[in-house]
């Protein structure tokens, strides 16, 4: 399969603006949440800083105003309750325990603040009462919790962390164990119940990467859709033309010119559209071509059966009745001619292409060439390079039979005891088709302004005293058309002596020998 439809991601212009719009749109969401991540992570870091500072300002003012007892020292439940209702900042709530874990004083009962939250909706007569075993059991766990960070503290550690309060609300909790000289009396827990407008505040932040995001992504949809899906639909409404409204080619310059996959596509329909139209014009100029090559034996056979009706001359008879004949094989050759090179392009499509032997097909081909009595035109074969240098990607058989044209067209040209020499080497004429063989005759030549006409389809002019009807002038038009097809070439040239006389024609064929794909 050829290396163009090879499809790299790397050189597709489309692919990278896809993948790079919808690596955009995610880069936009992931930079965001890695950054509202850290935001949110800084903001209760700080939170909890700010309250271990509070809460460790207050442990000392409380082990100063509100230690009692000596030798034995002990919390006094009154100047705690008056230190938390004066330093407790708003919005916060402080709880003091004593040595033994119990609470000995909580600032939402010493303050004036009110806790005030809104009431459940009423219910409707019959209605059956709401369990309340999910409230419970989230207020026995916030205050296990609560338990257990006391504990800790007691313990002689700092605490800090982010729990559920009985509320079920978020809380950043700081318990400080309080101490005098050594021991530990008691516990400070200070609670900051704004975690959730921290979160709040987060999501909040959140939306402009998250809008960002939304429209990277619609904007990604636009583009291909402007980009990819109306271009395409453009190509489908010129290839339905095409078939609907019998126009020959699509020609759409905005996408021609464009550098991407899209443009490729529209210059591979054009180009395909207009060879099929060329194809078109091809098989109408060969099907008047045939019709004219064909009215012509026929009016010449219709003529003589005429004729051979009003002649009494035996003689004259005989001579009508071989211009039959001649008339008859004429359409033979021409209708065989015909059927061949109709059927050319479908077999050149069909056969998959293989390594082939050139310097071995020509000599199988030679050797069928060997005299008669009909002719004694030689055929000679002369090999100057090896046979792993004369190898091509090719089909044999059409390949076979733009060599046996030539040769037939060669001998046809020749004269008594001529020779048909054929050459098989490398030339440096053109890089990309090194492999040359050429085919001298030693007939009258070609004329000069003939010297492509020759090529093109019923070319029949033939040197005067030859056979009429043997050739069709097909060969050499399908002996074209071959080679073209194996990306050769193929010419005539005419053969001339050092001074200059001419002494035959030849027909060169130049092929590449490299292992390319057809």
């Amino acid at each position: 399969m050829p290396n163009r439809f090879k499809f790299t991601f790397g050189n597709s212009r489309l692919s990278r603006l896809v993948l790079g719009l919808n690596l955009l749109g995610l880069l936009v969401l992931v930079v965001g949440a890695l950054a509202l991540n850290e935001f949110r992570q800084g903001l209760v870091e700080n939170r909890k800083e700010s309250l271990t500072a509070q809460a460790d300002t207050m442990a000392e003012i409380i082990a100063v105003v509100a230690t009692v007892g000596d030798p034995q020292p002990y919390l006094e439940a009154s100047s705690a309750h008056l230190a938390l209702s004066r330093f407790i900042p708003k919005g916060q709530r402080a709880r003091l325990f004593n040595g033994e874990g119990e609470l000995l004083s909580d600032s939402y009962v010493v303050s004036e603040s009110v806790d005030v939250r809104p009431l459940p909706p009423a219910r409707d007569r019959g209605e059956a009462a709401p369990d309340r075993s999910a409230q419970t059991a989230s207020l026995e766990k916030a205050q296990a919790a609560l338990s257990d960070e006391v504990k800790l503290a007691l313990g002689g550690t700092q605490v800090t962390s982010v729990r559920l309060n009985e509320s079920g609300k978020k809380v950043v909790s700081v318990s400080i164990p309080i101490r005098r000289v050594k021991m530990v009396l008691g516990v400070l827990t200070l609670e900051a119940g704004d975690v959730d407008a921290i979160v709040a505040a987060q999501r909040m932040a959140m939306m402009p990467f998250i809008l960002v995001a939304v429209g990277v992504s619609l904007f990604s949809a636009m583009l291909i859709n402007w980009w990819v899906s109306r271009p395409i639909q453009r190509l489908s409404a010129a290839a339905d033309s095409v078939r609907m409204e019998k126009i020959r080619a699509i020609s759409l310059p905005d996408l021609e010119d464009r550098k991407d996959e899209i443009g490729t596509l529209a210059r591979s329909l054009e180009s395909m559209t207009d060879t099929l139209s060329k194809r078109m014009d091809a098989i109408d100029r060969f099907a008047a071509d045939v019709s004219h090559e064909i009215k012509n034996p026929l009016t010449s056979i219709r003529s003589a059966l005429e004729t051979l009706n009003l002649v009494k001359d035996d003689s004259a008879k005989t001579r009508l009745m071989n211009v039959i004949n001649q008339d008859v094989h004429r359409l033979d050759r021409l209708i065989t001619d015909i059927s061949n090179a109709s059927r050319l392009d479908a077999e050149l499509s069909r056969d998959t292409p293989k390594p082939v032997d050139i310097g071995a097909l020509m000599e199988d081909i030679v050797s069928l060439y060997a005299p008669s009595d009909e002719t004694s035109v030689k055929v000679t074969f002369n090999r100057s390079i090896t046979p792993s240098s004369s190898r091509v990607i090719g089909r044999e058989g059409p390949l076979g039979q733009v060599f046996r044209n030539l040769i037939d067209n060669a001998r046809s040209f020749s004269p008594e005891s001529g020779t048909v020499h054929i050459q098989l080497g490398h030339s440096d004429r053109d890089q990309a088709l090194p492999l040359q063989i050429t085919i001298d005759d030693n007939g009258p030549g070609i004329p000069e302004e003939n010297l492509e006409t020759i090529f093109e389809r019923f070319y029949t002019s033939r040197p005067k005293g030859t056979s009429f009807g043997r050739n069709s002038g097909l060969g050499l038009s399908i002996s074209r058309q071959i080679i073209e097809a194996h990306h050769g070439r193929i010419w005539a040239e005419n053969r001339k002596d050092e001074h200059g006389n001419l002494i035959g024609a030849r027909f060169t064929v130049a092929l590449p020998n490299t292992y390319g794909a057809l």
